[in-house]
């Protein structure tokens, strides 16, 4: 009886309305909490660069009347946020984290497995989802934007993946790495040219708001804010650089140990599964590529922080699900473990003594992501994926 009602249970749980309504659910008592407690200051920094481009104001300098910290996002979200800055900050807040949990929904529901499958590595994220909304990242809603351009590539809606593409990396240039599904592509001629106009427009878009020299201008500040803020991240004490070079900096206690070179070797290990051609049909070589694409882009950053690990955890969560059943053993505890360090550790439900002494001190949340990352590649480059289908093929 009790596993009967369990499996009831687990059923239910597993419904597409459940998961819409648990992930609506954590955006409004996650928008709602912050702003009652008057912590909304990354949404005051979103707002006001709407604000700022209307008035034709700097978009990257600091404004202490305003908020805390700086702007780091694209000249474009002005346009994103538009819909929520015009609004009274109790309702843009949390209509805010709602939109972006239902991008990260919308992008989970369109991976061509099955529905019970994205049910379940939306409930694996779920409490990441949570931590990120806490801060109104925006990390969320880019999650979503990076499934949607991998699963627009491989359904051969090109223009679609690349808006996607386009969208995510103006406003944060993490986006971009959804170009990794281009060899997923059929009408390579169709995507580049969907790509370049993409990019084409939604890089003048902002001037409807302002003018052309004023965007020009952003763009400069952009970039030039980026640089600055790379040179910051690689702090012993900052909140930045949850990397794997932040783990080796910290650790070491030697914060002039350079990114280059881990980003160039981590560059050539990511592409060396790409010569594996005959793999690129399998659901499961793609999926595989998904989480790789996904986790690299955090592990290789020193601008990664803990609400950035939404995007890393979901590729932890994509690469758990695509693994054969029965699970062994180690993929179980490897994932337990991922569950862990990664996603419980900034909460109250991990000891605060750990967190503090060994997890923030030492970019401890990127350890299981770093050791995930290194196993898919080498699953990638020794795996024959026309047998390892598993529980992928979509219903």
């Amino acid at each position: 009886m009790k596993s009967e009602k369990l499996a009831k249970i687990f059923s239910f749980v597993l419904q597409k309305k459940f998961i819409l309504s648990l992930f609506i659910f954590l955006a409004i008592i996650t928008g709602v909490k912050q702003y009652a407690k008057g912590s909304y200051n990354n949404y005051k920094i979103f707002k006001y660069t709407f604000w700022h481009s209307i008035n034709q104001q700097p978009l990257y300098e600091v404004s202490p009347t305003e908020y805390a910290d700086t702007n780091h996002y694209g000249p474009v979200f002005a346009i994103v946020i538009a819909p929520f800055a015009i609004l009274p900050d109790p309702i843009g807040t949390t209509l805010w984290n709602i939109a972006n949990v239902l991008i990260l929904y919308f992008g989970i529901y369109s991976l061509p497995i099955k529905e019970k499958t994205k049910s379940l590595i939306a409930l694996i994220i779920a409490h990441e989802a949570l931590g990120a909304m806490l801060s109104y990242q925006f990390n969320v809603g880019l999650t979503g934007l990076i499934l949607l351009s991998f699963s627009y590539s491989v359904s051969q809606k090109e223009v679609k993946s690349a808006f996607s593409i386009a969208l995510g990396a103006l406003v944060k240039l993490y986006g971009i790495i959804g170009l990794a599904f281009f060899f997923f592509v059929k009408r390579k001629w169709l995507y580049i040219l969907s790509g370049i106009l993409a990019f084409g427009i939604l890089l003048i878009l902002p001037s409807i708001l302002s003018s052309p020299q004023y965007v020009i201008t952003s763009y400069q500040d952009w970039f030039k804010s980026l640089t600055e803020k790379n040179s910051l991240n690689a702090s012993l004490t900052s909140g930045q650089d949850i990397s794997l070079m932040g783990i080796v900096r910290r650790i070491s206690g030697d914060t002039s140990i350079p990114s280059f070179p881990f980003i160039i070797t981590g560059i050539i290990i990511f592409l060396l599964p790409y010569f594996r051609i005959k793999q690129y049909n399998f659901l499961g070589f793609r999926l595989m590529l998904l989480a790789s694409v996904l986790i690299f882009a955090v592990i290789f950053s020193s601008s990664s922080e803990s609400p950035t690990y939404i995007i890393a955890f979901t590729g932890i969560a994509i690469w758990f699900v695509t693994q054969p059943e029965p699970k062994s053993k180690w993929i179980i505890a490897l994932f337990i473990f991922s569950f862990i360090l990664t996603t419980l550790s900034p909460s109250d439900l991990f000891p605060k003594y750990l967190r503090e002494q060994y997890v923030w001190k030492y970019s401890l949340k990127a350890l299981p992501s770093v050791i995930v990352w290194v196993i898919i590649i080498f699953q990638m480059l020794t795996i024959d994926f026309k047998n390892h289908q598993s529980i992928l093929v979509e219903e």
